[in-house]
C-alpha cells in the first residue's frame, strides 16, 4: 500500500488550494479516501477518531449489495439463453449476463460522479459517499433491456432532481435511485413495464425479435379474473422456492428474497439498516393482506385471496424493505416514527398492487409516498412526547 500513498501524497499538490486542479480537489479526495481513512482531526483536543467513516458505512452498503448483483448477471444471462434456445452451462450465462448487465453498472456510476463531482466543484464541498449506494442501486431496479441512454437519463434525474436540487446528500428527503426509477417508469413506460422488457433474446431467435413476452409473477396476480392466483403462479412455474430464490424474469438484481434477506441481516447486525423499518415492512405487508384476505367475497378480485407471503416473495418487495425503505437521509430519526413508517408501507404496498393494476409492483411507489412523510411522522412523534412530560414549575 505504501507506493499508492505516495502516489496520493505526489498529487496532493496539484489539486489542493492554489494547484493547476484546484477544483477537482473533491474528485481527488474521493479517490484518496476509498483506500486511506481521512487523516483531518478536529482544532481542539481530544482528537476523536473513528475508523468507520461515512464512506466506509456506505461501502458496507454496497458490500451487501455485490451479491445481488453476481445473481442479476447470472440471471439476466439465464434467462436470455434460455428464451432463446441455447444451453444454460453456467460461464456462457454469466458472460452473456455481464454483456447485458455490466455496461449499465458503468453508464449509472459515470454519468452519476460526473454530476457529482459538478455540484462538489460549484460547491465546494466533498463528493457524497451516497453517491457509491445510489448509483448500485439505481441499475438494480432496471430490466436488463434498458437502453444505455435511459440509464444516464434517469441516474441524471435521479442525482440532479432527486438530490442535488435539494442541497445534496442529507438534505434530500426523496431516495435519489428511487426518484430515477420512477422518473424512467413514467416517462418511458414501454420499456419499464409490461411482459416483454425484463427478458433479451440471445441465439437464433434474437433476429426476430429482441424480447419475447413472459409475463412476471406481479403480471399474472394483476390480470387473475378467476381462480386462485396461487394456481395460476404455480401453472406459470413460479412456485414459492423459485419466488424465494429469485430465478426468474425481473429487474436486474431485485428478484431474489434469500439475497436480500441476508443483505437486510447483514446490515441489521452491523447497524447500518434498522431493524424497526424492515419489520414494520413485513408487518404492514401481513397485517393488510390477512385483513383483505377476510373481506374478500365470491364476487371480489381474487387478489384480495391472495396469500400474503406471495406479497414478500413476488417483485421487488424484499429489495425495497431491506436497502430502500432504510435509507438513512430519507427515513424517520425516532424509533416510533420507525415502526410506523415501515409498517404503513408495506400497507401501501399491498393496496396499490390490489386497487391499481396499472402500478404493479406498488413498493416503488409506497416508498417514495412515505419519504414525503417522514419529517411529519418525526414531527407528530416529538410533539407527542413533549406533551407527555410534566411541565416545569
Amino acid at each position: 500500500m505504501k507506493p499508492i500513498k505516495r502516489f496520493f501524497d505526489g498529487q496532493r499538490p496539484h489539486f489542493e488550494k492554489g494547484g493547476k486542479f484546484e477544483k477537482l480537489y473533491a474528485f481527488y479526495e474521493a479517490m484518496e479516501t476509498i483506500f486511506y481513512a481521512p487523516d483531518t482531526t478536529s482544532r481542539n483536543r481530544p482528537h476523536a477518531r473513528d475508523h468507520l467513516d461515512v464512506k466506509r458505512f456506505m461501502a458496507m452498503v454496497v458490500f451487501t449489495l455485490v451479491p445481488l448483483l453476481f445473481f442479476g448477471i447470472y440471471n439476466a444471462g439465464y434467462q436470455s439463453r434460455l428464451a432463446g434456445g441455447l444451453t444454460t452451462d453456467f460461464w456462457p450465462v454469466l458472460l452473456l449476463g455481464a454483456k447485458f448487465v455490466l455496461p449499465i453498472i458503468l453508464v449509472s456510476y459515470a454519468v452519476g460522479f460526473f454530476w457529482e463531482i459538478l455540484f462538489a466543484a460549484i460547491r465546494k464541498h466533498e463528493i457524497s459517499e451516497g453517491l457509491f449506494v445510489s448509483a448500485m442501486l439505481f441499475p438494480l431496479t432496471l430490466p436488463p433491456t434498458t437502453p444505455l441512454w435511459q440509464v444516464a437519463l434517469g441516474i441524471t434525474f435521479g442525482i440532479v432532481i432527486g438530490k442535488e436540487i435539494f442541497g445534496g446528500t442529507g438534505r434530500n428527503f426523496l431516495n435519489p435511485a428511487l426518484t430515477g426509477r420512477a422518473f424512467l417508469y413514467f416517462a418511458y413506460p414501454a420499456q419499464m413495464s409490461g411482459d416483454a422488457v425484463w427478458t433479451v433474446v440471445s441465439g437464433p431467435k434474437a433476429a426476430a425479435v429482441d424480447a419475447i413476452s413472459a409475463a412476471t409473477p406481479l403480471i399474472i396476480a394483476a390480470e387473475q379474473t378467476g381462480g386462485k392466483i396461487e394456481t395460476a403462479l404455480s401453472d406459470a412455474g413460479y412456485t414459492l422456492s423459485n419466488l424465494f430464490f429469485g430465478l426468474y424474469p425481473d429487474s436486474i438484481g431485485a428478484s431474489s428474497t434469500l439475497l436480500c434477506l441476508m443483505g437486510a441481516l447483514v446490515l441489521m447486525t452491523i447497524g447500518v439498516a434498522s431493524y424497526r423499518i424492515i419489520l414494520g415492512d413485513i408487518l404492514g405487508v401481513l397485517v393488510t393482506g390477512c385483513m383483505l384476505n377476510l373481506l374478500a367475497t365470491e364476487t371480489s378480485s381474487p387478489y384480495m385471496s391472495l396469500n400474503p407471503f406471495y406479497h414478500l416473495l413476488m417483485g421487488g418487495t424484499a429489495f425495497g424493505f431491506a436497502f430502500m425503505t432504510t435509507d438513512p437521509v430519507t427515513a424517520p430519526d425516532l424509533h416510533t416514527a420507525r415502526w410506523i413508517y415501515g409498517f404503513l408501507i408495506g400497507v401501501l404496498t399491498v393496496l396499490i398492487r390490489i386497487f391499481n393494476p396499472a402500478f404493479p409492483e406498488g413498493i416503488m411507489l409506497a416508498i417514495l409516498f412515505m419519504n414525503a412523510f417522514a419529517p411529519l411522522l418525526d414531527h407528530v412523534i416529538l410533539r407527542f412526547r413533549l406533551k407527555r412530560r410534566l411541565p416545569n414549575v
